[in-house]
């Protein structure tokens, strides 16, 4: 079992490479095709077919295997990347980068229940912590090499290195986990599952406030690098020694609060994760002055109180289903995609009625604020 979860390990980290490498450029890149507007449709786009077939999960696993469908993902995620470094033409690039997005966010949910299946229960914090830790050390390499890479080759060598790693994951699963026994998949009819969410009201609580987690990670990488780049001044390159610093909690936390969660439950944790995110947040718009090491403190502070609410609420999610419950794991996992749905178009109006620009970190702190509210009413899982 040990060998078996030491190579979702290995693929998770490689899996994350790409998606860390293409997060900050995916935006720009698309704009070079359309106006920046029809690149949040985009998002909206792929974002709805993620949730569509994310639903769709136990149906997919019960067809083929985990095993298979996790082949299947990475070889089309490596494909949507060769196609984006081809960039082509519009229709191309556009149909390249919805693959990307809804088969890179499906490759993720396999590996969840890889990890679920070959996790001991009484101590899924602590592997949930150190996969983690894995997944986001990943994306400090990544910011790392991307500034150097783009430097070198613009765009294209960032999607043909990152598909790279993709053929990877996709050797690395044709190769390995032949004997793996695939759970019995549980068919629950979406409606289903959904009302199962609404009605269990921790259930509904944890994924309320991953949602907020998720809304919060889609804002701070649309809207900082605009804010630091055009109002505080930044360079791109100076802004690549902040991000590499501000991701630091991520490899340093995730996997030793993973281990005290089994100790003594998330709840504490998350009211203490929300608590110093939001501080740190309202604090963005009141520094002014173009301090580098400033600027990467407050940063990553906030990603300490991010680290803490990854870690607790995915520990919360998996200590209470099992890997058989894909349709519940499934449904979890669309918080991602919905918050590139939801922060994009709540930003509209925010950023027309709000007297500068800086102001939306406020607003976000606000939203940080009714995580911690919502977490006080949460009840730990025994």
């Amino acid at each position: 079992m040990r060998t078996k979860r030491e190579i979702i390990y290995v693929a998770g980290f490689l899996v994350s490479i790409p998606i860390a490498l293409t997060a900050y450029i995916n935006s720009s890149f698309l704009e070079a095709y359309s106006s920046a507007s029809f690149v949040g449709i985009l998002y909206a786009i792929a974002s709805i077919a993620t949730i569509l077939v994310l639903l769709q999960m136990p149906k997919i696993l019960t067809w083929g295997g985990i095993r298979r469908a996790t082949t299947i993902f990475s070889l089309l995620t490596f494909t949507a990347l060769i196609f984006l470094a081809s960039g082509k033409n519009a229709f191309i690039v556009y149909s390249a980068f919805i693959l990307f997005f809804t088969s890179s966010s499906l490759l993720f949910a396999c590996l969840d229940i890889f990890i679920e299946d070959l996790s001991k229960r009484s101590s899924i914090g602590k592997f949930r912590g150190w996969y983690l830790m894995i997944l986001n050390g990943a994306w400090v390499v990544a910011q790392m090499i991307s500034g150097s890479i783009i430097a070198k080759s613009s765009f294209t060598g960032i999607y043909i290195f990152s598909a790279g790693f993709m053929f990877l994951v996709y050797v690395i699963f044709s190769i390995f986990l032949h004997d793996y026994q695939d759970p019995i998949y549980k068919k629950v009819p979406i409606k289903k599952t959904a009302r199962y969410f609404l009605e269990n009201k921790n259930f509904s609580k944890i994924y309320f406030l991953n949602f907020i987690l998720k809304f919060f990670f889609t804002w701070m990488i649309i809207y900082t690098p605009i804010y630091l780049h055009e109002y505080i001044g930044f360079t791109w390159q100076e802004m690549g020694i902040i991000f590499t610093i501000m991701l630091l909690p991520f490899v340093i936390l995730d996997y030793p609060l993973g281990k005290i969660s089994d100790k003594i439950g998330e709840k504490r944790l998350l009211m203490l994760g929300f608590s110093i995110s939001a501080l740190f947040t309202i604090l963005i718009p009141l520094v002014t002055v173009k301090t580098l090491w400033i600027w990467a403190a407050v940063l990553f502070f906030t990603r300490v109180g991010a680290a803490t609410i990854e870690v607790m609420s995915e520990s919360y999610f998996f200590k209470s289903v099992t890997e058989e419950n894909a349709d519940a794991i499934g449904f979890f996992r669309n918080s991602s995609p919905l918050s590139f749905i939801v922060a994009p178009i709540l930003a509209i109006p925010i950023l027309l009625f709000v007297p500068s620009f800086e102001y939306i970190f406020f607003v976000l702190a606000a939203i940080l604020l009714t995580g911690l509210f919502v977490t006080l009413r949460l009840r730990d899982v025994k």
